[in-house]
């Protein structure tokens, strides 16, 4: 019963049309956390790096790498995602921008 009422509102509800403002805002928006992303990356990164894994045990040393790495890896994944959406955000804003001014004319 409730799938049939959240189909229905999803029907209902009109679509927004993408302009180059709300374009150029989310590629800001998405830029601004990628960047924030990256410097969180950075330091990160510097600290495993200042502080050294202190063990005798091979195993520890290796888990300890492959979770240092994944961290490292997972916080470098958002700041890719962050940084393609921006570009793509971008793009698209210049794309509609460019068909109004066309359109215009």
């Amino acid at each position: 019963m409730s799938d049939k009422n959240l189909t229905q509102q999803a029907e209902t509800q009109a679509q927004v049309q993408p302009t180059p403002l709300r374009c150029i805002t989310g590629a800001v928006i998405s830029g601004g956390l990628g960047y924030a992303a990256y410097s969180l990356m950075i330091a990160i990164a510097t600290t495993f790096a200042t502080k050294p894994i202190h063990s005798d045990n091979p195993m520890v040393v290796n888990i300890a790498s492959a979770v240092r790495t994944l961290v490292v890896g997972v916080i470098a994944l958002g700041t890719g995602i962050f940084g393609i959406v921006a570009v793509g955000l971008l793009a698209l804003g210049v794309q509609l921008l460019v068909q109004q001014l066309t359109q215009k004319s």
